[in-house]
């Protein structure tokens, strides 16, 4: 695509199997002829490399703290940012004065502003023309500050809803004002944008879905009646201990209800042995990570989707689900009722409460003409509205021509 690129793309960790939209984003921008190098502060785990796409695209990426901690590659970054003295000190002093409060907050500033360092000169290295960060906490401070160092303007994607219960914690506001345009996953997403931002520069703010692939989830066989699947990461704060309640309940009125679950965390160990307390052993299936070919295969071969989180943005996973004609179940939380109209793609019900969830589970597993026309429904929502190719292009559209345009840009053709 001419006038834009070649374009850098940071995150806090990439790439990583939860974080396959950022993936999926990079793939379509490439695809429309758009130059994207990727950039990551931290190495991810192997055990989050669930597929051959992912392992190519991490070792093709570039890793800041690793960079950072070689003492040859620091004094380089250095040196090249003294070149131009004046950028060096107002980044410098952007890091302290930006910090969280606290001496802890201080250091951790100091290290983002090392990291912004070896970006910085990276970017001038590689010729790129734009910074895009993902996930605006650490990750999107080190955007910031390499941005001033290197005068390399930059943007980035706002996804929350955790970044909204500290905002001043990230300098949200600073970062809005920074920024050449934000990408707010949802209207929610800019609503809390707004909230914490200078009505001055609302203007930035734009919306640009996450999006899938839907060709990976076409031809969906009919589903089981009673097979039901969640996906996500196995913590508390995505209500899986509320859905083992609820399965439970749920058996006593439909004993053949199943549930896998695909995801893993700091508490699989602890919902493994919920599971057997509640006696679901034979009911409840935990298969750790998935790559997207497994998790598509999958989502074809079960009959409803369950997100019973605490708190969302608009998950992915849901558009997943949908995209490959499947219902679902989820809490009215965040963006979630931007995507799911409840009652006509799926059923969403109070965040915390087993005993409404039980009831959600028992009345989709024993209606199969209801669950048909709810696929049916989601599947040409995603189609219309969150289909990453799409979205890609909307995105390059920002990217191209800045944040002068309608909320929700038009993407180019």
């Amino acid at each position: 695509m001419t006038g834009l690129g070649p374009l850098m793309w940071l995150t806090g960790e990439y790439p990583r199997a939860t974080d396959t939209f950022i993936q999926r984003e990079v793939a379509a921008l490439r695809r429309l002829g758009v130059a994207v190098e990727t950039a990551s502060v931290r190495r991810t785990d192997p055990s989050h490399h669930v597929g051959p796409e992912q392992r190519t695209e991490a070792a093709e990426t570039f890793h800041l703290l690793e960079a950072m901690l070689n003492p040859w590659r620091m004094i380089r970054a250095k040196l090249s940012a003294l070149r131009n003295p004046g950028r060096f000190l107002r980044a410098l002093a952007l890091a302290w004065r930006t910090a969280p409060k606290g001496v802890r907050g201080r250091i951790y500033n100091l290290i983002y502003f090392g990291e912004a360092l070896v970006l910085a000169q990276r970017m001038k290295r590689r010729g790129i023309t734009h910074l895009h960060n993902h996930i605006a906490k650490s990750s999107g401070t080190v955007a910031m500050l390499a941005s001033e160092i290197s005068g390399i303007p930059h943007s980035f994607t706002l996804h929350g809803p955790d970044i909204f219960f500290a905002p001043e914690h990230w300098a949200l506001g600073e970062k809005i004002a920074r920024a050449r345009f934000v990408a707010c996953i949802s209207d929610f997403a800019r609503s809390q944008a707004m909230l914490f931002s200078d009505p001055a520069h609302w203007h930035k703010l734009h919306v640009v879905h996450c999006g899938v692939d839907p060709g990976l989830y076409a031809d969906a066989p009919p589903p089981p009646e009673d097979r039901m699947l969640f996906i996500g990461r196995l913590a508390a704060v995505k209500g899986v201990p509320v859905l083992l309640q609820a399965l439970a309940q749920s058996r006593a009125m439909r004993p053949e209800l199943t549930l896998d679950l695909v995801g893993d965390g700091e508490s699989r160990a602890a919902f493994e042995t919920m599971a057997r307390r509640l006696g679901l052993e034979a009911a409840v299936r935990f298969h750790g990570y998935k790559g997207q070919a497994e998790v598509a295969r999958m989502l074809k071969e079960t009959g409803i989707l369950i997100l019973p989180s605490f708190a969302e943005g608009v998950p992915v996973v849901l558009m997943e689900a949908m995209a490959a004609g499947r219902p679902v179940i989820a809490t009215r939380v965040g963006g979630v009722t931007e995507l799911v109209d409840d009652g006509r793609s799926g059923l969403l019900v109070p965040p915390g409460a087993e005993t409404p969830l039980a009831a959600a589970m028992v009345a989709l597993a024993g209606d199969a003409a209801r669950r048909s026309a709810m696929g049916a429904e989601g599947q040409a929502r995603v189609l219309a509205e969150f289909d990453a190719a799409g979205e890609a292009a909307r995105l390059a559209r920002l990217l191209r021509d800045g944040p002068g345009g309608p909320v929700r840009p038009e993407p180019i053709s």
